[in-house]
């Protein structure tokens, strides 16, 4: 089949025939529709956090169940499925308590670039080829943990509903679950690209008197008004903590980081009202060092936090993001700036590196 590998940092995918192999128990194989490009592939290509290479890349897909190995009951052969960042083991103390992201095993493998046994479906020839966060979308055909393909209705676009795998949710679970936005909070959110935009149409959903889009680009800002951004800052043209404090005197009851950059959760948790949190959703470098006075966190008594996908429960959460899509309260359609073959994949990555998209669609066939 055709994928997308990654063999080494800092070098363009290439586009190769490689070989997937049958499901094994608790495992279904899956005919990807369409990835979304999302900025977390781009830190494994600049090497900000370890990656077993080569890998086939892509982490936010869909598609229909093709096969299922033994013990599957959900899904099954022919279902309409998006691959989720979150599969669970269903065994552990965490996945027990409902709380997935905490799975351990997830944090086992996915460094490894491995399913739940530890290995790979992925292969070519003899040379074992590494799975991204259990999902390796840039492909024709994928194996994933049974527990990282949610069903979804059939009625909705398959391609559209890829992006729910991933940033989708990751923003919109991030107000919903973690931070758990109310009527007439006041929230901000630093980086309007993918991920941002779905926090900022999140919170505006929940109610949010005011929502606060800040970025340093223009086009990025006034899309955030489009997904219901309230106010804008361009953090180009001046301090955005003063820009926030001059529209909210007191400062936010919610800030979310959604770039992957110390100095602006920095930023973030100055812009927060005493007692409140910042949220941190953007993947900073592995060896990245934050320093916070001790007396902003005393004085402020504030919080730091990182969502990890927004403490989302895949199986309920997933479809019923989906169904907000189909109900027209989620926008996704105006996500997606360019659509592609994968043979253009880095293509996608150089329009995101230039910052004139907010999320590339790639299909693979």
């Amino acid at each position: 089949m055709k994928a997308a590998l990654l063999r080494a940092i800092h070098e363009p995918l290439t586009i190769e025939e490689i070989d997937v192999a049958e499901p094994k128990t608790g495992e279904v194989l899956v005919r990807i529709e369409a990835s979304g490009v999302c900025h977390s592939d781009l830190h494994r290509i600049h090497g900000d956090f370890p990656s077993p290479l080569p890998m086939v890349m892509g982490h936010e897909g869909s598609g229909v169940v093709e096969a299922v190995g033994p013990g599957v009951g959900s899904p099954q052969v022919g279902d309409h499925v998006v691959l989720s960042i979150g599969p669970y083991c269903n065994e552990c103390l965490a996945c027990g308590a409902g709380r997935f992201s905490d799975c351990p095993k997830i944090a086992a493998m996915r460094p490894l670039g491995a399913l739940f046994d530890g290995t790979s479906r992925l292969s070519k020839g003899d040379e074992r080829i590494s799975n991204q966060s259990f999902v390796s979308s840039f492909a024709e055909y994928t194996v994933v943990p049974a527990t990282g393909a949610i069903p979804v209705r059939k009625d909705a676009p398959l391609d559209t509903i890829a992006l729910v795998g991933c940033g989708v949710t990751t923003g919109v679970a991030a107000v919903f679950n973690d931070a758990r936005v109310a009527p007439g909070d006041r929230v901000a959110v630093f980086g309007c690209g993918g991920v941002g935009l779905n926090a900022v149409q999140a919170a505006a959903l929940a109610g949010a008197e005011m929502v606060i889009g800040v970025d340093l680009l223009d086009s990025k800002l006034e899309l955030a008004k489009e997904f219901g951004a309230t106010h804008t800052v361009n953090a180009s043209e001046g301090d955005p903590v003063e820009q926030i404090r001059a529209l909210t005197r007191i400062g936010v009851d919610h800030a979310f980081e959604v770039i992957g950059i110390p100095a602006v959760v920095l930023q973030g948790m100055a812009s927060l009202k005493p007692g409140k949190r910042m949220w941190v959703l953007g993947v900073l470098p592995a060896d990245a060092v934050l320093e916070i006075p001790w007396w902003q966190l005393m004085a402020g008594r504030q919080g730091l936090q990182f969502s990890g996908f927004g403490a989302a429960n895949p199986r309920a959460d997933i479809p019923r993001i989906v169904d907000l899509y189909m109900a027209g309260k989620l926008k996704l359609d105006e996500l997606i700036t360019e659509r592609m073959p994968l043979e253009r994949i880095n293509d996608a990555f150089d329009l995101m590196e230039r910052g004139e998209v907010a999320r590339t669609l790639v299909y693979p066939r």
